[in-house]
């Protein structure tokens, strides 16, 4: 007769937290022996807690398993692991190992007490499984009021594609069902708890997760760099907008030296903010913002927003230092590492591309970049009555539309090679209504003739 294995763990793992796995439980637990129950679903209770009647008594079914849920929870013998499911089981008898995989709530079981305010606040629906599917309920939410843990769960389907599209990943979804509830103030704050420039990227963003967004599939993409402007302005025009605070005891007393005011820069000054260094910001320019500020024409981005927006970075202990090159004719990077603990380059790619075609050099020929700039700094520009822009991305049609309000009465021609369409973010209509028009000229080496007295590529 084979010897009987000694070294018995005396625990036991029932698999299943329905009735009989709960029934068994408490048996064995009353006998002495540490139990385990393993269920994979949110609470236990099973298929008896979805009954109304119970065969062939005809009494209620929660009403015989509501006690035996509430001993099983209290029973010192007794340890519950639901949403977990077993992914190995090896050993002998009397002494198996069980590995389990345990999936997360996103609920902390010790600081839910159950109250359910989180049900009332939750944007999001899903079709509920308790039910069968033939209602509805939160995507936080527990499986039935007397269910055991009696705590909430948050159902998460991975990474929406919008938030994973996005560079810093602002849950796009969250903030959509928000402002579809009426919530803007919880929308705004959703919006800024990631995004130190909100208002700036719901007007110039190119919104790459409108281009992932699974609403495409059905008829067109939800607007949503157009909700975070709107969510964005509405707080600022209710007096909601409020800069971070610096928490006093996270300060390191370190100085960070910051080379460039523009998205990157001023990001990168936010953050440190936020973790206690001192960021010193050094702007070439007389403006602080970079592209934003030189870059991109007023009719997109109102200087009253960027320079809000700013504001509220600079009020969380920021320094600015502008008119402030770094190089041959100002402070060198040497100087910035003896007067700082770090440095930051965020200087931007401001230069324009070349076309390395014949004629560029020839008096009358700007880059876009150059010409924006310039009008945005209100330094003197000469443009003449007819002007060619070569290109059909958003540089060309901001050159075309700031050429056209800085020459009243120009005729503006927006030169596009053969066949390929204009991909600037204002539409056809918008250009017809001001006056820009669209040539398919092809500009190469081999060229096109093309009259005119400025021509900005």
């Amino acid at each position: 007769m084979e010897e009987k294995n000694k070294n018995t763990v005396g625990a036991v793992a029932v698999v299943g937290g329905g009735v009989a796995g709960v029934q068994t439980a408490l048996d064995l637990a009353d006998s002495g022996f540490f139990v385990y129950i393993i269920e994979e679903k949110l609470s236990i209770g099973g298929v008896m807690a979805q009954l109304d009647k119970t065969f062939p008594t005809n009494d209620c079914s929660m009403c015989i398993l509501a006690p035996k849920l509430v001993d099983t929870g209290r029973h010192h013998n007794i340890k519950i692991l639901t949403n977990s499911e077993i992914t190995a089981v090896e050993g002998e008898a009397g002494n198996f190992k069980v590995t389990v995989l345990k999936h997360p709530r996103y609920v902390d079981l010790s600081k839910c007490n159950g109250c359910g305010e989180c049900v009332n606040v939750c944007p999001i629906t899903r079709p509920n499984s308790y039910n069968e599917n033939l209602s509805e309920r939160k995507a936080i939410y527990r499986e039935f009021a007397q269910a055991i843990p009696n705590a909430f769960a948050i159902e998460k389907k991975g990474c929406s594609p919008c938030k994973s599209a996005c560079p810093i990943d602002t849950s796009a979804q969250g903030y959509v069902a928000l402002i579809r509830e009426g919530r803007y103030e919880e929308a705004y704050k959703l919006i800024r708890s990631v995004n130190p420039l909100p208002g700036i990227c719901g007007r110039v963003c190119h919104h790459p997760c409108e281009e992932q967004c699974k609403r495409f599939e059905e008829d067109e993409p939800i607007a949503i760099a157009s909700l975070k402007r709107f969510a964005v302005d509405w707080a600022r025009r209710n007096g909601i907008v409020e800069p971070f605070k610096v928490n006093p005891e996270k300060k390191k007393n370190k100085k960070v030296a910051i080379i460039g005011s523009g998205p990157a820069g001023l990001a990168a000054a936010h953050d440190l903010a936020l973790e206690g260094y001192d960021p010193v910001i050094y702007e070439a320019m007389p403006r602080a913002g970079g592209m934003l500020a030189s870059g991109i024409p007023d009719y997109r981005l109102p200087p009253d927003v960027l320079d809000a927006e700013i504001k509220d970075i600079l009020s969380m202990g920021v320094e600015l230092k502008l008119n402030a090159p770094i190089g041959k004719s100002g402070l060198t990077l040497a100087d910035l590492r003896k007067n700082h603990d770090a440095v930051f380059i965020g200087v931007g790619a401001q230069l324009g591309k070349a076309l390395d075609i014949p004629g560029e050099d020839l008096e009358g020929y700007i880059h876009a970049v150059d010409f924006l700039r310039m009008v945005n700094l209100s330094q003197p520009v000469k443009i003449g009555k007819r002007v060619g822009v070569i290109g059909g991305g958003n540089a060309a049609i901001d050159a075309s539309r700031t050429a056209l309000s800085t020459a009243c009465g120009s005729i503006i021609a927006s030169i596009t090679a053969a066949g390929v369409r204009v991909v600037g973010l204002c539409g056809r209509a918008d250009r017809v209504r001001r006056g820009l028009a669209v040539i398919g000229y092809s500009i190469g080496r081999s060229g096109s003739e093309v009259h005119s007295s400025r021509m900005l590529a």
